[in-house]
């Protein structure tokens, strides 16, 4: 089934989204999972990741999740983070060093545009034919294109038998086709478990989060997503319509591929031809050739990430020290 929808621009959203008021409504159900995620990230935009770090992302990361009330911790060996939704602020934990930091949901907002900035300003100053998709600096509406399909396969996670669904999700510019204009297209092949009410509640958390402040995903962090957005200005509208479908799902996503794609408009194939016929010297040349992995043929479409997650583990007995600063953790200034 297809459905087309019209939403603000990007920039608009992320207004709407700054001004949500948090701190209303009722707290969440109490769960505790463990999960692993996996992130990679393809061509140029892989290289840029490395500025990151993001090593341990790339190689796999299993965390335990835990939420309570209106916070949410985030752990794994070397590091964790602790979401409070009502105070607004953030703990970013370091295992090893035994100590924290705390960072208010505004302090976040403003790093994400400056590292929008950043990958924005690295982008422009590439070569032509090293370039990703960039906005133009106009507030554009877009359109989405919506479909969804099982599979009829079945697997066993974490204990729950799943079912496989297949979700398409594509943002265009309004009016205008996905051949015709380029755009980016999101699939995201899932395996359904039973409706676990727990993991409802913690999809809506992270939702709420999301809306706040369009933060990491999985195993991407919020510099990295604010490079793939400035770079890729309609992942985030993706993103956002496929948090909204997973909270409406029949059934628990208990694992989950997802492929995000960039697809050239029929001016950036023109130009890439151009581009890959004249060639190009010195250092600029050799780095998109190097970035185009030398090949001359014009793809119009391009992965330019991929996630994978699973759910190996769900509990609802969640202790009140599990959101906790760790005992013995400090406060690093």
């Amino acid at each position: 089934m297809k459905r087309s929808y019209c939403r603000r621009s990007l920039f608009a959203s992320v207004i709407v989204f700054a001004c949500a008021a948090l701190s209303a409504g009722q707290a969440f159900a109490d769960v505790k999972t463990r999960e692993k995620a996996q992130v990679k990230f393809e061509g140029g935009l892989g290289m840029m990741m490395r500025m990151f770090g993001g090593k341990a992302a790339n190689d796999g990361v299993v965390s335990t999740n835990a939420v309570k009330g209106n916070r949410k911790a985030t752990m794994n060996e070397s590091t964790g983070r602790i979401v409070d939704l009502t105070e607004e602020k953030v703990y970013e934990i370091d295992v090893k060093d035994k100590s924290y930091k705390v960072t208010t949901f505004e302090e976040l907002r403003r790093k994400m545009r400056e590292a929008q900035e950043r990958a924005a300003k690295q982008n422009k100053e590439a070569p032509p034919e090293a370039q990703q998709q960039q906005p133009s600096g106009k507030e554009k509406e877009v359109e989405f294109d919506f479909d969804i399909k099982e599979t009829g396969q079945k697997k066993s996670i974490a204990g729950y038998d799943a079912r496989e669904i297949v979700m398409t999700i594509t943002v265009r510019e309004k009016g205008k086709t996905l051949d015709e204009n380029g755009g980016i297209v999101l699939t995201a092949d899932s395996w359904m478990g039973p409706e676990i009410p727990a993991m409802k509640e913690l999809a809506e958390f992270e939702m709420k989060y999301w809306k706040a402040i369009a933060p990491e995903t999985a195993a991407v962090s919020a510099e990295q997503m604010a490079a793939v957005m400035a770079m890729y200005p309609m992942v985030k509208q993706a993103m956002e319509r496929m948090n909204q479908e997973k909270v409406k799902m029949e059934g628990t996503p208990l694992a989950t591929t997802m492929t995000f794609e960039g697809v050239k408009s029929k001016a950036q194939m023109e130009q890439q031809s151009k581009n890959n016929e004249s060639g190009g010297s010195g250092i600029g040349g050799m780095l998109a050739r190097r970035m185009m992995k030398k090949n001359d043929d014009v793809k119009p479409r391009t992965t330019i990430f991929t996630i994978n997650s699973e759910t190996l583990e769900v509990a609802t007995s969640v202790a009140a020290t599990d959101t906790d600063i760790p005992a013995g953790f400090k406060l690093k200034n």
